[in-house]
């Protein structure tokens, strides 16, 4: 069981500079998404070696990953060192830190039939309840111990002592994590920014990063790099809060449907704040959304008088006036509420004139195709809509550089390693950890798969571990990265079949070649191409035959070779080319 301590306490008989510290990266560098990372203390031959995972998020797809429906980490090196696993530690409650834990407790592509009882995950209740929601679903809750921790609690897990530090983020009860090690305390800042105003009033506990900094000293810092290229300080979360109620003032007679993220309570809380006080009723569309307010109720989180929740069948009872609904979808999802509410395909809720649609949310990399299709949809409806481009009804959750450089300031690490955000994002981090006086000799930028070793010597890389995309496609492991190369080729250029039957006797081509295609020309309309196309490929067929050529492989080749280049040559296109050669 762990060890909750409810102060903090000299930690120095952990130091021990013989027992190595590594940090390896699984996901998070250089995308957003698939937050994940292990932090292992012990030699590989030593039975005390601890590993603890720091967070074990999803990634959403993008266009051009043909119907995929998430992507997860490469549990490969997860899988081969399960046994020394002592737990997951979570620092917020986000889809991209805690959205793959159902898949790694899986059978399969997972560590599920290697664990010998239930994985320990630590978290706060909230980063608890949003996780333990999804593996319930899959099943597999029996398979996690769940401990919930306290801000400023510190857990012994192994051999590893953590504390979760408290930050602001746009989801309530995130935590920094201090790993406080035998080489010295390692600093995972998550995902946060230095909200001095909010909504909750939980503000980060910068005094006690401050005091580590100025006692043990920080060895590593790692540090969120989202909005390193932004300038300036991040907006309080409670400035969206008045821009919502002049909004509503400004609606007044009208139906108004938001739209955020499901895990945002803070900016829930808001809306809900503003509607009520405007004279509205509440109501909830989305399971996600419903189960996480009920969530953030039952916890105390969120602040919504039952007197003011309706049932989302219940809205056609009330004025327009009289009703918000808060629904989910801001990332144009097409199967989401607000994509079937943008087609007219919403059971609950017909959108129209008397309406207005708020976006409370910005377009995560890679979505915002998916988001424009859904404005323009709501557009065509007759619905007004609003979004952080008209008016400011969002607040980044993450640190711009103004922020960056003060946390760096206070942390003042000895090595400083930039996660979490695209590469573009991690190398201004890395600008920023130079300016406030980390030497650039001290700066390491990692990628998905680095593994880094933290020594007396100093930190250092010291090999790569698996750390390719997992793609879930319905099922987990049923794609790989051949598949999508497939789709996406098939996607772009089209399919083309070539069917043909030969007597490898008299080495004569009896049927065909027979030619299908799909999407690469419409065929009523190119009957010629199309003959000679097939003429071209029976006239290899014939010259491989008459070579002495009889293995079928052998000919399907030949076939492949001349179709590619007369259709590269005639059409400038490179569809994909399935040949089928028969044997009689």
């Amino acid at each position: 069981m762990a060890d909750a301590r409810t102060k903090q306490q000299p930690l120095t008989a952990r130091l021990d500079p013989k027992v190595p510290v590594r940090i390896v990266f699984l996901g998070g560098l250089g995308e957003i998404g698939r937050n994940c990372m292990a932090i292992e203390q012990g030699a590989a031959d030593d039975p005390d070696r601890t590993i603890v995972l720091i967070d074990c998020g999803l990634m959403f797809p993008e266009m051009n990953m043909h119907g995929i429906d998430l992507i997860l980490p490469d549990f490969t090196y997860l899988r081969d060192n399960a046994k020394q696993i002592a737990g997951i530690v979570l620092t917020h409650g986000h889809e991209d830190h805690i959205g793959a834990i159902q898949y790694l407790l899986r059978d399969n592509d997972g560590i599920g039939h290697l664990l010998d009882g239930p994985l320990p995950v630590y978290g706060s209740k909230l980063a608890l309840g949003l996780a333990s929601s999804r593996i319930e679903e899959a099943g597999l809750l029996g398979r996690i111990d769940r401990r919930s921790v306290e801000d400023g609690q510190q857990i012994d897990v192994g051999s590893l002592l953590i504390e979760f530090i408290p930050v602001t983020h746009s989801v309530p009860h995130a935590h920094a994590i201090a790993v406080h090690t035998a080489q010295g305390v390692v600093l995972h800042s998550g995902d946060f920014k230095l909200d001095l105003t909010p909504v909750d009033e939980r503000r980060a506990d910068l005094a006690r990063i401050g005091q580590i900094a100025k006692t043990e000293g920080v060895r590593l810092l790692m540090s969120d790099s989202t909005n390193a290229e932004e300038p300036g300080f991040a907006p309080s979360e409670t400035n969206v809060g008045g821009v919502l109620t002049t909004l509503f003032a400004q609606h007044r007679d009208r139906r108004i449907v938001t739209a955020s993220f499901a895990s945002h309570l803070h900016r829930i809380q808001q809306i809900a704040t503003a509607a009520i006080a405007d004279g509205r009723k509440v109501a909830t569309l989305g399971l996600s959304m419903k189960k996480n307010i009920r969530l953030g109720l039952d916890l105390k989180v969120l602040n919504i008088p039952e007197s003011s929740l309706i049932d989302i069948s219940e809205i056609d009872k009330y004025e327009p006036g009289q009703i918000c609904v808060i629904s989910t979808g801001s990332q144009g999802e097409p199967m989401s509420a607000l994509g079937l509410m943008a087609r007219g395909e919403n059971k609950f809720l017909k959108l129209g004139e008397s309406d207005t649609v708020v976006l409370s949310s910005h377009a995560i990399p890679g979505n915002e195709g998916n988001v424009n299709k859904v404005i323009d949809g709501l557009l065509r409806l007759g619905a007004d809509v609003i979004h952080s481009g008209v008016m400011d009804v969002h607040a980044t959750g993450h640190a711009q550089a103004d922020d960056i450089k003060t946390y760096l300031s206070i942390v003042n690490p000895e090595w400083f390693v930039p996660i979490h955000g695209e590469y573009r994002h991690m190398v201004a981090n890395a600008k920023l950890g130079e300016l406030m006086g980390v030497p650039r000799n001290r700066i390491i930028q990692c990628e998905d798969g680095d593994v880094l070793e933290l020594s007396s010597d100093g930190l250092a890389q010291v090999g790569r571990v698996p750390s390719g995309y997992l793609y879930v496609d319905g099922i987990v492991g049923d794609v790989g990265s051949g598949v999508i190369r497939d789709r996406q080729k098939l996607a772009e250029e089209g399919v083309i079949v070539v069917v043909a039957t030969v007597d490898v006797q008299t080495g004569k081509v009896l049927v065909g070649p027979e030619i299908i295609t799909r999407g690469w020309v419409y065929a009523p309309e190119a009957e010629a191409l199309l003959d000679e196309a097939c003429d071209t490929i029976a006239d290899a067929l014939e010259r491989a035959l008459s070579d002495g050529i009889r293995d079928v492989e052998q000919l399907e080749r030949e076939a492949r070779r001349a179709a590619g280049k007369f259709v590269s040559e005639r059409t400038k296109r490179r569809p994909m080319i399935v040949p089928v050669v028969m044997e009689t």
